[in-house]
């Protein structure tokens, strides 16, 4: 077996592994071909950074890297990992990554990211044995929104219009979530009007339901409530990914709001350094 990038691998060979590799997973993924060239363009995945183990000319595992310039930081996103069910127990996510390393680093990645579901434990562990580790706390919730109703305005704007230095907690956000990533994608973006003063904002992808940001502007009594029946006067059933265990006003307004908890992920993390002469 021999690990390479998968610059040089057709479309339809890598969603085969990677569909085959995320059957009967800890959540349902999505079959769409195109689901996964829309979602990986946006979060700009580049094959030629990304990297397969090849058994003669059968992909049997991969790492995805989405990269991207971040908080001064030029970072590789593991937006998928994965082994065929008949090549797991052969360590193949950790020889990968031993080929991976060193070539991120020598095409200037100085960070490696990724997320993992907690109960997962296995994954966990291998990635720590590979040196990354947990550097945030990600809570996932889904349902219908059940909100009291509010008396707000919502005007519905293009990405370019929103102020996005004024939009908070932008660090705080996982990869795809982050306006870098939303910029290529399909969402809506929403201000709320309280007052005739925007005191809210929201962002969500109106064909999968998922919220994608959703964030009080202004710190008064009664604020996330109008926000979530601003959101509820759009879509009802929807699904939040991610939100930063740190957030916990965020945290109680969305159970507040009747949405059931899912799953709980780590963002982990790996510090690439050029290894000195």
């Amino acid at each position: 077996m021999i690990v390479r990038h998968l610059g040089h691998t057709d479309f339809k060979t890598i969603m085969e592994c990677f569909l085959s590799a995320f059957e009967n997973y800890y959540v349902k993924m999505p079959t769409d071909y195109d689901f996964y060239k829309q979602r990986w363009k946006a979060a700009k995945v580049d094959f030629n950074l990304s990297y397969g183990m090849f058994d003669d000319d059968q992909l049997v595992g991969f790492i995805i890297h989405a990269i991207d310039e971040r908080q001064g930081e030029h970072i590789a996103f593991n937006t998928g990992t994965g082994v065929i069910p008949e090549y797991r127990g052969k360590k193949i996510v950790k020889s990968i990554y031993e080929y991976a390393i060193p070539d991120l680093i020598r095409n200037g990645i100085t960070k490696s990211v990724l997320e993992v579901i907690i109960e997962n434990e296995k994954a966990v562990k291998a990635y720590e044995g590979v040196g990354f580790k947990i550097c945030k706390t990600f809570k996932c919730f889904g349902g219908e929104l059940v909100a009291g109703e509010s008396q707000v305005e919502v005007e519905k704007i293009p990405f370019h219009e929103v102020l996005w230095e004024q939009i908070p907690n932008q660090d705080k956000y996982s990869w795809d979530f982050h306006s870098r990533c939303l910029k290529n994608g399909n969402s809506s973006y929403y201000y709320v009007y309280n007052e005739n003063k925007v005191e809210s904002f929201f962002a969500i992808n109106i064909e999968n339901g998922t919220i994608n940001q959703l964030e009080v502007l202004v710190n008064q009594k009664g604020n996330w409530n109008r926000l979530l029946w601003a959101v509820h006067s759009v879509l009802k059933q929807v699904r939040i990914i991610n939100v930063d265990d740190r957030l916990v006003d965020k945290l109680a307004a969305l159970e507040q709001a009747g949405l059931k908890k899912t799953v709980n992920q780590y963002e982990m993390e790996l510090s690439l350094f050029l290894e000195k002469p």
